[in-house]
């Protein structure tokens, strides 16, 4: 996953060079284009986003001017863009939410495996952003497996070497993190 020529660009991103960001786009452009393609299949039908859309919203908020932001390597990069599609996924949820329940909310069971191709409906959505906060209080490193695996669409793999740990640990935390999701979700989410 490493590839100096991203990790050095995202440095120059970071020192505020605004033509770094315009080399930076063309080489990780197809990796986020397949991440957003990947949530937005499972999309309900009639949806207005495009995976395109989602792409250049989450590279402006990541990149945007530049200044002040720092990665520390590829890996961290699509972790952020992983958070930053959630974040917009999120917030279109809950207008859509609001628009068709006055923003009520209800609980929507959580799948037994959250497998890496799929994306809940609006409620799911809000329901399991509730949990992830929650989990981002309690175990920062569980939170960040999440988000790779369920919103950046990385394998076990991809997500050990994002994380630096083992395979076998990060199958481990992936088990423990699916589990207490669930349980978090609520009695409805365990079934």
């Amino acid at each position: 996953m490493a590839d100096p020529q991203v990790t050095q660009i995202l440095a120059e991103v970071g020192g505020g060079d605004v033509r770094a960001s315009e080399k930076l786009l063309p080489i990780v452009y197809e990796e986020l284009r397949r991440l957003a393609r990947q949530k937005m299949s499972q999309e309900a039908a009639g949806h207005t986003l495009q995976p395109t859309a989602l792409v250049h919203e989450a590279y402006l908020r990541l990149v945007g001017d530049g200044a002040g932001r720092k990665w520390d390597s590829r890996g961290h990069f699509y972790a952020a863009a992983a958070e930053a599609m959630r974040r917009i996924l999120i917030e279109l949820a809950r207008r859509k939410a609001g628009l068709k329940h006055a923003g009520g909310q209800s609980r929507v069971p959580l799948p037994d495996d959250l497998p890496e191709d799929s994306l809940a409906p609006p409620d799911s959505i809000l329901t399991l952003n509730e949990a992830l906060v929650r989990l981002h209080r309690e175990d920062n490193d569980l939170y960040r497996l999440v988000m790779l695996r369920y919103f950046g669409g990385l394998t076990i793999d991809e997500t050990a070497t994002a994380l630096g740990i083992s395979q076998r640990t990060a199958k481990r935390h992936w088990s423990f993190a699916r589990a207490w999701l669930k349980r978090e979700m609520g009695p409805d989410a365990a079934s």
